[in-house]
């Protein structure tokens, strides 16, 4: 089985609409969608903001449904200079921006006594995407690079260069990372796919709004034809 997540209802409403054999199971408050979705066994659930609500959704999906794979799907402010709204970032790995202990002598971002900060996607699941993604959106770019995730929506060039400049990151959320830590430490292979709805600066919120729908419908295709191909 596949877990599908998504922090928001909008990022996942369309991928549950489409499911076949469809039965809701809920848990910590979340509803699980379990059935089928392009001949798939999938569960798909919104996870809501934030990385602990993304990391125990996570663990749930590990615990209670044994999903072989995760993707976390949605949107995320672009960081890569190339980047533009509606282009899409997959995850090369990713990083929690917000974690500091650099009072102990840890780097900013690092996670004290973990073996890694910086969670890697697993390789087949990146070429699988990322060709998936120019047969299926061929009107817009994909890029291949670092999600940093933290706990705020990132709106000023000051922290969006910071970011860049840091963590070499290509996109900022608030949730990727988390799915790819709890992911790690209970060896699942994982995935994280991002369309930009926003430049992450100064006009992120307004951008957000104009441009969130038109982003969740390249990321939806993009879901879809992943599954397609497994």
């Amino acid at each position: 089985m596949i877990g599908i997540i998504g922090a928001m209802e909008e990022e996942v409403s369309q991928l549950i609409e489409a499911m076949e054999e469809k039965e809701k199971v809920t848990c910590a408050g979340m509803d699980f969608y379990c059935g089928k979705l392009k001949d798939k066994e999938v569960v798909i659930v919104q996870s809501g903001i934030g990385k602990v609500n993304m990391a125990l959704c996570t663990q749930i999906l590990a615990d209670r449904f044994d999903v072989k794979a995760v993707i976390n799907t949605g949107v995320a402010g672009g960081l890569y200079k190339d980047i533009e709204i509606g282009d899409i970032v997959i995850s090369k790995d990713a990083v929690q921006h917000d974690v500091d202990a650099t009072v102990f002598g840890y780097k900013v971002g690092e996670i004290p006594r973990m073996d890694t900060s910086y969670f890697e996607a697993d390789k087949d699941l990146i070429e699988l995407a990322k060709r998936t993604c120019d047969e299926v959106n061929p009107d817009i770019h994909s890029y291949v690079g670092r999600v940093v995730s933290g706990d705020q929506f990132i709106s000023d060039n000051e922290k969006k260069h910071y970011l860049i400049n840091e963590f070499d990151g290509y996109c900022a959320e608030m949730e990727g990372a988390a799915m790819a830590q709890a992911a790690h430490l209970n060896q699942i292979p994982f995935i994280i796919l991002r369309a930009i709805s926003d430049k992450a600066d100064q006009e992120a919120a307004g951008s957000y709004e104009e441009f969130e729908k038109a982003a969740i419908k390249h990321i939806v295709r993009l879901v879809l034809g992943i599954l397609d191909r497994m």
